[in-house]
């Protein structure tokens, strides 16, 4: 510690006094330079000119009118009736009421500055026994809301299928089932060719694994069914056929512009050390770990170590199917929340995954512990293994349970630091060149969270589901800010 007696302390105290000089012209024209820069090592630069900030909603989850106007029962209405598989025995029969309140929605969107909104499109509304007859008043539906987010000034990334299966293709076999693969293909190709002139940002399918090991192999998530895992190999597979399908079908559809890519929530790991042992550690368990959805896309076959791994479990795979399956991609989307920490093996192995203390810190989502680095090590990794040119964060966002509103605020503290904390990250990850062009929050708004029904909140607008009342929360507030200035505050 400097002595206050000290000479160099009289220095730096005379110093602090004296007046401020004025800035030279060639200071000036450092300073403009370092404003126009597209990306620094600094937290405290702007984030490139062309990235994209949004945000982001399931149709399920908040359009509620579940059988009206032709809708479909998906597998989530049918699920969320099964006595003890969602939470309170809450359904989505009305959810945010979002289907007669979208003009309203998109307004708030606007006035919060959110140019960019990542929906879904429900499979049921279009074709409500999964093939079949089309419903037409599914069809309108969508182009109103388009025209309303027009009108507002929000650009539409579509998702094709974010988990609202319609169940009469589930009472056929669901994704065990090439029958569903067919269907897909059918209500893809109408999709965009009747959405082409609205929408210019496709996405095929949401977390794969999710809506086939969860729903299939687990049962925690719909339809809730528990099957051999060659069957759960076999949802992959016929999951990324339909992927292969969404693919094609923006090909031959989309029109000029149109740009496609699948949305994945690979593992991610985070090594322990930044250094090369953990690293390198880190990358191997990330080829393991997301061998059947991005290895397999990727390589344009299944590996040879997933084979192994799986034996006589394996898909069944048919000629031709790679070479749907492998279609290429304008970019590649990713869920992150959260990850795992990864050092270097030990007797010769190649990596060690560390469990979690009962008392890391986590959201009221008990999977979701706080990992902000893994933005950074997901989407880096994703380009080094794959070489995917461009990368969005197409979901990332915290969930906790009682956020009250008071005095007109939510002062969600939690999340404006958990928010902050992933886009430092995703601003590390631009810095050392990793293609990451864009950032979707989840979520926009409250809605129902799967089998955790309405008690889990994640929307930075907080919704009251007896009134259909909308509150911006103190973080709706700060990433306001933050697209505003384009900058981490």
């Amino acid at each position: 510690m400097t002595s206050p007696r000290s000479p160099r302390r009289r220095q730096l105290l005379a110093a602090a006094s004296l007046p401020a000089l004025a800035p030279t012209a060639a200071f000036a024209a450092d300073k403009k330079r370092a404003a126009l820069a597209p990306a620094a090592a600094g937290y405290g630069s702007h984030f490139p000119a062309d990235f994209v900030f949004g945000v982001a909603a399931a149709s399920a989850q908040l359009e509620g009118a579940a059988f009206e106007d032709g809708k479909g029962e998906s597998v989530w209405d049918r699920f969320s009736r099964i006595p003890g598989k969602v939470h309170n025995g809450d359904t989505l029969d009305v959810a945010c009421d979002h289907y007669h309140r979208f003009d309203e929605d998109f307004a708030l969107m606007a006035s919060l500055g959110i140019k960019t909104y990542r929906l879904s499109i429900a499979w049921p509304r279009i074709y409500p026994q999964g093939d079949g007859e089309l419903n037409p008043k599914g069809i309108d539906f969508y182009r109103r809301l388009f025209a309303s987010m027009k009108k507002h000034g929000i650009e539409p990334w579509v998702t094709l299928f974010h988990w609202d299966l319609p169940q009469a293709l589930e009472d056929r076999g669901g994704w065990t089932s090439r029958l569903t693969v067919d269907a897909f293909a059918r209500y893809a190709d109408t999709v965009v060719k009747e959405f082409a002139a609205d929408v210019k940002h496709w996405i095929t399918l949401n977390e794969i694994v999710c809506f086939t090991l969860l729903g299939y192999g687990t049962g925690t998530k719909a339809p809730g069914r528990k099957e051999s895992p060659k069957v759960v190999n076999q949802t992959y597979h016929h999951a990324l056929l339909c992927h292969g399908h969404g693919v094609r079908a923006v090909r031959q559809y989309g029109g000029k512009g149109a740009i496609v890519g699948l949305t994945d929530n690979c593992g991610v790991p985070v090594p322990v050390t930044e250094t090369p042992a953990d690293i390198a550690a880190a990358k191997a368990w990330f080829i393991d770990r997301n061998a059947q959805v991005l290895g397999a896309i990727h390589a344009g076959k299944y590996t040879d170590n997933f084979l192994l791994r799986v034996g006589a479990n394996a898909p069944e795979v048919k000629p031709g199917d790679f070479a749907l399956i492998s279609l290429p991609t304008d970019f590649l989307g990713l869920n992150i929340y959260s990850g795992t920490f990864v050092r270097a093996g030990k007797n010769g192995a190649a990596y060690e995954a560390l469990p979690a203390p009962t008392n890391y810190p986590h959201a009221d989502s008990p999977w979701l512990r706080l990992v902000p680095q893994s933005i950074y090590w997901g989407t880096k990794l994703s380009a080094e293994c794959y070489g995917h040119k461009a990368i969005y964060i197409t979901e990332n966002g915290c969930g906790y349970d009682d956020e009250p509103v008071v005095n007109g605020e939510v002062l969600d503290t939690h999340r404006r630091d958990y928010l902050r904390s992933y886009l430092r990250e995703a601003h590390r990850a631009i810095a050392d060149g990793v293609p990451l062009k864009g950032y979707f929050l989840w979520s926009f708004i409250d809605n129902y969270e799967w089998e955790d029904g309405y008690a889990r909140r994640f929307g930075i607008v907080h919704c009251d589901f007896k009134t259909q009342v909308r509150t911006p929360k103190l973080s709706a507030r700060y990433y306001a800010d933050v697209m505003r200035l384009r900058k981490i505050l």
